[in-house]
């Protein structure tokens, strides 16, 4: 391997005093090529127009003390050394004219000289990989003008103490992503330890999908926290749930108003996304906002501006997006309910929080986790007796636990066993009451009476309901029921298929349902949004 050198003349420590005794006093970039160890092939010497006297005595005597060495002079005329955008600018100019071969070279920052500007500039350089090499740091010593020089790799995972601190520092991030709970779902542990990585690496959006209640809000405000306590972002956290908003008013609320900008607009309101200013906007259920809402917001993610409902000049918020949702976003852009440029904008990053039924591992460090919360709230310590405990654990793990509102329903039970306990102690009597009430709770979901006509009634007219047999009563109905609990189409075609699917080699369960509805007259958007 060949071996280059860059480094900036140092106008008094390469001056030597220019004399006969220059050649044996230490001089930074001369002294470099007396190190028998360290033979240099070529040696890049950066230096201003006004300095080409005392550059050309250092290149003849670094040529007459190392003649194998190529001397390159390299031009810079920054008007102000000092200016660190012009000379930061220059710098980069060179990196970008010159050619790197790091498979033919090695190559090493001499930061010695140079002001104080230009060697942060080269450091920055190196660090970003723009010059792919080491830093070289000299110093005089004992040993005449020849003096000392010390090499510093920038790879930290090379440095083993350095390594193991941003590994425990990960792992403090990671852990408090997760509220201090010890989870041992293995894809749950994987999309969070990710999640860190670009929660403090990224300011792009972030989007967050799952059922309701698996955690997407507790998440996004530990972002907020975690990139705070890094000095990632400034300003606050601000959230907002996009099903409350609609009209007028959802404009108003995320890019505000002038004022009389509509009846009863008295006065001018900033707006949501003004107020994320240097902060995170949490937009939860982002599927329910409105089209023209979209549309702005897509503009506002992208260009940091947006026009407030009413005005005629542009405001801008420099803002991160962590956007949840339920719904498959996907789906309502096939059905024009969302549009495919903004999500094609905030699906950089996005992760899918699983169920509590799909983290049934991770049911007992939540209980726990619980528990511990309504401590610190109620102010004294709570917990099961072994045999309550052992009593709750089996029935929710067992299939007739549904946790249909995932971590929200866990919470609930938690907090009312909890709040009933004497002594601190959750016995088996209170348990045995909570799984009643949760089972009672859950069955309103599954005593659905699916042969009612009066279902079909809503979505059909009386005329046709008429002409349908009861059969086709019976099996529409249920078809209805199915789509109304399912998020897609695509989701209420695997359920319905889902034996003769497998049986398939080219399955279009979302094809095979819309047809059937089209028999009656019917599309799916249709089918779910008429529920009374």
């Amino acid at each position: 391997m060949n071996t280059t050198i860059i480094g900036i003349l140092g106008s008094r420590l390469d001056h030597g005093g220019l004399g006969r005794n220059r050649t044996k006093r230490w001089r930074p970039n001369v002294s470099l090529l007396m190190h028998a160890e360290l033979p240099v092939n070529e040696f890049v010497l950066i230096h201003h127009p006004e300095e080409a006297a005392l550059a050309e005595i250092t290149m003849r005597d670094m040529r007459e003390i190392s003649p194998q060495t190529s001397v390159i002079p390299y031009l810079v005329n920054y008007s102000d050394p000092w200016d660190f955008e012009e000379v930061y600018s220059q710098l980069l100019d060179f990196t970008r004219s010159y050619s790197f071969d790091p498979e033919q070279s090695d190559y090493y920052v001499h930061i010695t000289t140079g002001t104080h500007v230009a060697q942060i500039c080269l450091y920055l350089l190196t660090e970003a990989r723009y010059i792919p090499g080491k830093l070289l740091q000299t110093s005089p010593g004992e040993e005449g003008p020849k003096g000392q020089y010390q090499i510093i790799d920038l790879d930290l995972s090379r440095y083993d103490q350095i390594a193991s601190r941003f590994e425990r520092e990960a792992m403090d991030g990671i852990t408090y992503l997760k509220s201090g709970i010890e989870t041992h779902n293995t894809a749950f542990n994987a999309l969070i330890s990710q999640l860190e990585h670009v929660s403090i690496r990224s300011s792009a959006p972030i989007l967050l999908t799952g059922p309701t209640g698996a955690g997407k809000s507790r998440l996004a405000k530990r972002i907020y926290d975690l990139k705070k306590q890094r000095g990632q972002i400034k300003g606050k956290l601000v959230e907002v749930n996009c099903a409350t908003l609609r009209g007028d008013n959802a404009m108003s609320a995320l890019f505000g108003h002038v004022k009389g900008a509509f009846t009863g607009a008295l006065n001018t309101r900033a707006g949501l996304l003004r107020e994320a200013d240097n902060g995170l906007l949490f937009l939860d259920e982002i599927g329910e906002l409105g089209l023209d809402e979209q549309a702005m917001l897509l503009r506002a993610i992208e260009d940091k501006i947006f026009m407030p409902f009413g005005a005629d000049i542009e405001v801008s918020s420099n803002f991160q997006l962590i956007a949840g949702t339920n719904r498959d976003l996907f789906e309502q852009v096939r059905l024009g309910l969302f549009r495919e440029d903004l999500l094609a904008r905030i699906n950089l990053w996005t992760y899918e929080l699983p169920s509590l039924r799909n983290r049934i591992e991770d049911l007992e460090p939540n209980i726990e986790h619980e528990l511990h919360q309504f401590t610190i709230k109620a102010g004294h310590k709570v917990n099961f007796n072994k045999g309550a405990r052992e009593n709750y654990l089996e029935f929710a793990r067992s299939p007739q636990a549904m946790w249909r509102a995932n971590f929200r329903d866990l919470n609930s039970s938690i907090t009312r066993m909890a709040t009933l306990a004497t002594g601190g102690r959750i016995t088996e009597e209170i348990v045995e009451g909570e799984i009643l009430r949760l089972q009672k709770g859950w069955s309103g979901f599954s005593d659905k009476q699916p042969f009612s006509t009066e279902i079909l009634s809503e979505i059909l007219p009386s005329e046709t309901l008429t002409e349908i047999d009861l059969f086709d009563q019976i099996q529409l109905t249920q078809v209805i029921n199915i789509c109304r609990e399912s998020r897609s189409l695509a989701e209420a075609g695997r359920k319905l298929f889902n034996r003769s699917r497998t049986q398939k080699s080219s399955i279009n369960d979302s094809h095979r349902l819309k047809q059937y509805l089209i028999r009656f007259g019917l599309e799916f958007q249709g089918v779910i949004t008429r529920q009374s």
